[in-house]
């Protein structure tokens, strides 16, 4: 009986990661595809950047809430690091650190989700099928970049990938109003910020594990990870600004300047954590 309880329950967590796994999925794809109606909406129904961008803001608030409870599925210790329990890893101040560089980072590329397309479309007279290849292609190098982060993070050292990736990720954001001015450079740009966010979804959880352990791995990651909630700010500035000066360009130089300040915590981190 007990042996038959322990396989349904292995069937049941098997299925739990899977279905888990599926909803994340979906919610990434309806992040990607709400910048497609950014434009529409502006200008078929009259709204501004903000109130267009304000949705896709709520979604991420919420699946970020959401992540924290979802980190109770039990972790299996994998590697001799000693394991911080969650109420002691917040009153650690590395977790704070560690929360604003993940909000800093992400808030660049959840901008680039929100304004690629609509820049494409009304700075470059793209049309709307064109336009909304730039966040395809986000989308794609944000996929196939994560296993690719990892690979490149056992050889040469989770953070120093973090640190080479958002350094480009700045430089584009800080420059894209003055080079992504034809439909190619658009889509390099599109391409070297997926870079970016497939760096912070593959490698954050490996700095938790390597400074906390991983048997609270789960929680800990996901009080970490309700950043994203709040880098979702970022993107939602950066639609008002637009709004306000009717201009791109104080919109990427707000998410170029939120990637340098999580890249500065990230090279104290380093040093903080001992993580290469």
């Amino acid at each position: 009986m007990r042996a038959a309880e322990e396989v349904v329950g292995g069937v049941g967590r098997r299925w739990t990661v899977l279905l888990g796994g599926f909803l994340l999925s979906l919610m990434g794809g309806m992040s990607y595809a709400w910048g497609s109606f950014v434009v529409p909406l502006r200008v078929d129904w009259g709204w501004t950047a903000a109130e267009a961008t304000l949705p896709l803001t709520i979604l991420i608030v919420v699946f970020a809430i959401a992540m924290i409870p979802a980190g109770w599925l039990p972790v299996q210790p994998t590697v001799a690091v000693q394991d911080v329990a969650p109420r002691d890893f917040v009153k650690d101040p590395v977790f704070f650190l560690l929360w604003l560089a993940l909000a800093s980072v992400i808030g660049g590329g959840l901008t680039a989700i929100g304004l690629l397309t609509a820049y494409g479309e009304l700075e470059l007279q793209l049309s709307p099928a064109q336009a909304a290849l730039s966040i395809s292609l986000y989308a794609l190098v944000n996929g196939l970049g994560r296993p690719a982060a990892g690979w490149f993070a056992d050889r040469v050292g989770t953070v120093r990938v973090m640190i080479t990736v958002y350094t480009v990720q700045a430089v584009v954001f800080l420059a894209l109003p003055w080079v992504a001015t034809t439909r190619l450079s658009l889509f390099v740009c599109a391409l070297l910020l997926g870079a970016g966010y497939a760096v912070t979804f593959a490698l954050f959880p490996v700095v938790v594990a390597a400074g906390f352990g991983t048997k609270y791995l789960g929680m800990n990651y996901g009080l970490v990870f309700s950043a994203f909630g709040f880098g979702a700010i970022t993107g939602l500035m950066g639609s008002w600004l637009l709004d306000r000066t009717g201009s791109f360009t104080p919109a990427f130089l707000l998410a170029g300047s939120t990637t340098v300040v999580g890249l500065l915590l990230l090279v104290y981190l380093r040093k903080k954590l001992g993580v290469a």
